[in-house]
């Protein structure tokens, strides 16, 4: 079973707690990065953190949440083995992993519904990275 990171600003709370449930039910080792509650924090507290995990082989995937889902993609991005993904359906959440190996996505909670945030989550951990004609592109991703 893949062990997943997650971690949220106030704005991305309450969506992250009932992905840490959703996932934890479904059999997932889930680590908290935070936030711990609705009050204002500044998401690169949280998102680092889970990035370096990530980089380190401590985890396999991570989950990021913030209101637009921009701030936390962009943080993680900035680690040279993270391939966060910012998605809004299910399908871009599919393609992500598929064509990009992405291993964050990120979540915009102020502009999709929980559902959809759920069957985004689901679609990222069930899908694997075709690879092929793929991975090349993949691989010219990182900064020398």
């Amino acid at each position: 079973m893949l062990k997943i990171g997650i971690g949220a600003d106030h704005a991305g709370f309450a969506y992250k707690q009932q992905i840490i449930e959703m996932l934890s039910a479904q059999g997932y080792t889930v680590q908290d990065f935070g936030t711990n509650s609705e009050q204002s924090v500044d998401y690169p507290d949280y998102v680092h953190p889970l990035a370096t995990a990530i980089e380190d082989k401590k985890l396999d995937l991570g989950i990021v949440v913030c209101g637009s889902g921009n701030g936390v993609a962009i943080t993680a991005n900035k680690h040279q083995g993270i391939r966060a993904a910012l998605c809004w359906t299910p399908e871009l959440a599919s393609l992500a992993r598929q064509h990009n190996n992405a291993n964050v996505l990120a979540v915009p909670a102020r502009f999709i519904s929980f559902e959809v945030a759920q069957e985004m989550v689901t679609t990222f951990l069930a899908t694997e990275f075709e690879g092929g004609r793929h991975a090349n592109r993949v691989a010219k991703i990182a900064c020398a």
